[in-house]
């Protein structure tokens, strides 16, 4: 059998040899692959889930590499789908222009653009855009669309070619992929060859200390090579002739960082948040083994809650539906054990229904499905759009269903 998937042996940032295991979660197929009923024959490999720290640089990792032809080539997610980030990247669009004063019809390419969502508000204020996606039905989408997407993995042989034919860009932007190569450095080298000499590369990535706080270790999955903090980033970027200049907290993907960073010595002044959030990782002890220690622990205790609440439920003969078909849920559906107790999985995305669950193969169905079958309890999966749901489905509340929310603790609705 081949392997699919092999395990580097140095940090992905700093190529230190010596790394402590951070934190174990439960090895899941690609939490991304939901497949259709012609398919449910077919095996899906599992994969570990091991996350890692640097000794040197404090860089938290995955060290077990997926081929990522097998977690990207048919990938299936769209940014208009996710509740509230279609919102987000216009108000995206409205910061970084004000913040970079983008020249009119200056060049911004994105790296990861998936639908083109983000760029279409660029394109919208008259500044030319390309995206560059390895997801080739969803690139060909964005490009029909009028938003010209190269179906490919970014590398810095595509940026060179990209340098020839656009030019160099006034923006670079890789929002929540600046963790999905475990070739960074080369991905690095590309951005640096992509930009104008008063560019800016701007990214946002998941920020480990808002994971390790709001308790969203759910995003720690295969796709997610790199959970980022600030000081590592910072080294990384000066190996690579670039320097962050500002970052901000957001609140998207349940604690995220903005970073805006620029080349080596270029006009920008480098602001005070950079140092601010560097003083308060340090504070935190987030470079050590043992904050993920107690991270684990905390981990453990509400695993062990969940586990424990739903299989007493489904042993008194209680039925359990699921709400989310996302990349988390495959990660909580095996991290709680739930894959013989979920009887379905709702999701909003038409994508998404009919096809079934990676690895358990859970069927995925629309919401009519929790008024027609009438579950006694359904797992908000999606628990971070928790509000949300339960307000679009207060008729399921009221004819005496009842919402479980798993997370920070588990509650029952």
């Amino acid at each position: 059998m081949i392997k699919n998937y092999f395990r580097r042996t140095d940090c992905r940032l700093c190529n230190y040899p010596q790394l402590d295991l951070a934190l174990q979660l439960t090895p899941t197929p690609p939490v991304d692959a939901f497949i259709p009923k012609e398919l449910l024959s077919n095996p899906q490999e599992v994969f570990p889930l091991d996350l890692f720290v640097c000794c040197d640089c404090g860089h938290v990792q995955l060290l077990d590499v997926v081929d990522p032809k097998i977690l990207f080539g048919n990938y299936i997610y769209d940014t208009a789908s996710s509740p509230g980030l279609v919102d987000h990247f216009k108000q995206y669009a409205d910061t970084v222009e004000a913040f970079v004063k983008l020249p009119k019809k200056g060049l911004v390419i994105e790296i990861g653009s998936n639908d083109g969502t983000l760029l279409n508000f660029f394109k919208q204020k008259g500044l030319k855009v390309l995206g560059i996606d390895p997801a080739k039905e969803i690139a060909s989408i964005a490009t029909a669309k009028g938003l010209p997407t190269l179906p490919e993995f970014f590398t810095s042989e595509v940026a060179e070619r990209v340098r020839k034919s656009h030019g160099t860009a006034s923006l670079v932007c890789a929002n929540n992929v600046f963790a999905h190569s475990d070739q960074l450095a080369d991905m690095a080298e590309g951005i640096r060859c992509l930009l104008s000499p008063d560019g800016v590369f701007v990214f946002e990535v998941s920020y480990m200390l808002d994971m390790i706080e709001n308790m969203v270790f759910d995003f720690i999955y295969h796709e997610h090579l790199c959970h980022h903090a600030v000081k590592p980033l910072k080294r990384f970027l000066a190996l690579h002739g670039m320097e962050p200049i500002h970052v901000e907290r957001i609140a998207t993907k349940g604690g995220s960082i903005r970073v805006y960073a620029q080349l080596v010595g270029a006009p920008r002044i480098i602001m005070s948040s950079v140092q601010e959030l560097i003083d308060l990782e340090e504070k935190y002890g987030m470079y050590n083994r043992e904050s993920y220690r107690k991270y684990e622990k905390k981990i453990e205790q509400v695993r062990r809650k969940n586990r424990d609440l739903i299989h007493e439920l489904s042993s008194q003969g209680k039925t359990i539906a699921a709400y989310g078909a996302s990349a988390t849920t495959t990660v909580l559906t095996y991290h709680f054990d739930l894959g013989d107790i979920v009887k379905f999985i709702v999701d909003d995305n038409p994508l998404r229904q009919g096809l079934f669950s990676p690895g358990y193969h859970i069927p995925v169905v629309s919401a009519d499905a929790i008024y027609e079958q009438k579950p006694d309890y359904v797992l908000l999966l999606a628990w971070r759009f928790s509000n949300l749901i339960i307000q679009k489905h207060r008729k399921y509340l009221e004819s005496g269903g009842r919402f479980i929310i798993p997370l920070p603790e588990p509650s029952i609705l």
